[in-house]
């Protein structure tokens, strides 16, 4: 299963304004050359390049609001565009008039697609998202065609946290099924008996601005309130009265679960059959965050089988359900239509939210709810791209590393470059670690608008460091090393002589290498994913590790084994196509010269 855990942040010292005030008038250019990954089929990123024009926006410009929005946030748009209410467009009409738009506004119920995108003829500059998720709208389409993506993050953070307490006392004393019974002419008191939340434990899982609120407000209901997140400060759950635990311990012990975190590959269904059968029998378990972070089918099997007692949920994995749905319509389940930022005041708040980074950012304003659209000048893009892959996945090497409950505070980063100082750019290099370092268990899209924001607002505390070396100045960098301290590694031959978790890297002939993990040299291509083995150095070895990869049809890209002496120990960095079954890895986890290894998806 994959780990919902690791780091924290903080970042006073690397200052990149959380708003940069562009010309009124810009054109955006691209640069598509910047491939995340050579073997990847998805289609590879661009950048933007964002200059001033000589032209002039004349007249107002014309906003879209597509989905119903806030009478506040219609009279601030109002002030500055002419607005268009169009509700309930179809996708036809959509593109229809998009032709003759410069902003957008949508919530959840709207796909901004790659055709809206091609019909706007170049003309859409923002679209504004009324929320938080940004599922909706294709942001690599939105890039390549110029228009920046906003969101409203804030908002709605204290009307999903009252709808997720509204879902555990409406569960716990079975308000919705009573209300059905009494409805139908029945008077069933001894079937509707409750539980009591007093003493009792709940685990929040996802510990950020909705899920201390819920800690708060559980905290006052008498509970004992433990909390699991990657990016969680201990200083700030203690100030809650919150303890820190791990994912395991968290679902092993808690009487009610409140899930708050984001959907992403390390959270996706991480409720499961597997972890199901952790918990505590009887627990009960509420979702206002997003449906595919559970298995549904496994938790409808968890309800019959008695793990667990009942579920409140206000998310699903397709939404609407359908009206067949067995979790839906099982009697033990309490479901609402996904209103957890439906009161009058967040919809006031995400409308406010909202309307003021679309006008911001038609007068030229980039704000750091800005999701896409990173700028750098076109030069310094040209001389660095070989060297943005490289940044990014160190960032997701080193946090992969990282284990343990408290969390990511400090991360070194070093270059070693024969440049001078003022002579080498490293804002989009770092913006490049950081989103390595927070996207892979977060939903936060990080680019260079908002990364230092981002992560201050988690608490990271980055600092950089130059390492003059005497090469030749034609090459910008000669490595760049990711350092991570105070924290567990997952693979202790990670931590360094000193202590950090450390990995290093170079680019070669255009490539991403890593080129160090801890004390060890390796020399493996960042395509694919990476496999670290700690190992007894002995003869067959490297037979042994890709005899076990080969018959499950797993392609070796790059294979690399740095030791410390002849027959000590050795660490083996296996580059790897596709990913491994679990049986596979438990199979090299049993040769027995192997003392320890993890797997590292890219």
């Amino acid at each position: 299963m994959a780990s919902f855990k690791t780091p924290a942040l903080k970042n006073p010292s690397l200052s990149l304004s959380s708003k940069s005030r562009l010309p009124s008038a810009f054109s955006v250019t691209f640069r598509d050359n910047l491939r995340f990954s050579r073997s990847s089929s998805r289609p590879h990123r661009r950048f933007l390049i964002v200059t001033a024009s000589s032209a002039s926006i004349s007249g107002k410009p014309t906003v879209l609001v597509a989905e119903k929005l806030g009478e506040a946030g219609l009279t601030l748009l109002k002030q500055f565009a002419n607005v268009d209410c169009s509700y309930n467009l179809s996708p036809e009409e959509l593109c229809t008039k998009i032709s003759l738009c410069d902003a957008l506004i949508v919530r959840s119920g709207t796909k901004v697609s790659r055709e809206v995108f091609e019909s706007s003829g170049g003309r859409l500059k923002v679209v504004g998202r009324a929320g938080v998720g940004i599922d909706n709208v294709d942001l690599a389409a939105a890039t390549e065609h110029g228009c920046l993506v906003v969101n409203a993050p804030t908002a709605n953070t204290v009307a999903a946290a009252e709808h997720g307490i509204a879902l555990l006392a409406a569960m716990a004393r079975n308000v919705a099924q009573a209300d059905a019974s009494v409805k139908a002419g029945k008077w069933q008191r001894n079937k509707y008996v409750g539980v009591s939340l007093v003493g009792k434990t709940i685990a929040v899982l996802g510990f950020g601005k909705v899920g201390s609120e819920v800690a708060r407000r559980a905290k006052g209901l008498g509970m004992h309130v433990v909390a699991h997140d990657p990016y969680a400060s201990a200083d700030r759950a203690r100030a809650i009265g919150v303890e820190l635990v791990s994912f395991e311990e968290a679902i092993a012990t808690a009487d009610f679960i409140s899930l708050h975190m984001p959907l992403t590959p390390a959270t996706n269904k991480i409720l499961n059959d597997e972890t199901f059968s952790k918990m505590k029998k009887g627990v009960r378990i509420i979702n206002v965050a997003r449906g595919g972070v559970i298995d549904e089918e496994a938790l409808v099997r968890a309800l019959d089988a008695g793990i667990v007692a009942q579920a409140a949920l206000d998310v699903f994995t397709e939404e609407p359900p359908k009206q067949d749905s067995q979790l839906v319509q099982h009697e033990r389940v309490t479901v609402t239509p996904h209103l957890g930022a439906s009161t009058m005041e967040a919809q006031e708040g995400v409308a406010i939210e909202i309307a003021e980074a679309v006008v911001g950012a038609l007068q030229g304003e980039l704000a750091a709810t800005a999701v896409n659209a990173p700028m750098v000048p076109a030069e310094v893009l040209t001389e660095l791209k070989p060297y943005v892959e490289l940044a990014e996945k160190l960032g997701r090497l080193a946090v992969q590393l990282v284990a343990g409950v408290s969390g990511i505070k400090n991360v070194k980063v070093s270059y070693a470059s024969s440049r001078a100082p003022d002579d080498l750019d490293t804002r989009l290099l770092r913006a490049m670690i950081t989103k390595g370092l927070i996207e892979p268990i977060s939903s936060v899209y990080v680019n260079l608008v908002n990364a230092d924001y981002t992560a201050k607002q988690r608490g990271l505390r980055i600092t950089e460091e130059r390492i003059m070396t005497d090469g030749s100045s034609e090459s910008p960098l000669e490595s760049i090393q990711v350092q991570i301290g105070n924290v567990e590694s997952k693979f202790a031959s990670a931590i360094s002589e000193s202590g950090e978790i450390k990995v290093e890297g170079r680019v070669k002939d255009g490539i991403a290498h890593l080129t160090k993990v801890g004390s060890f040299e390796v020399d493996v291509s960042l395509e694919g994913s990476i496999i670290l083995c700690r190992q007894v150095d002995q003869p067959g070895m490297i037979g042994k590790v890709g005899r076990i990869l080969g018959e499950e049809n797993v392609n070796v890209s790059f294979m690399s084994v740095g030791r410390i002496a002849p027959r000590k120990q050795a660490v083996m960095a296996i580059g790897v196509d596709e990913q491994p079954s679990k049986q596979s890895l438990q199979r090299i986890g049993q040769v027995p010269a192997i003392e320890e290894f993890v797997f590292l998806k890219l």
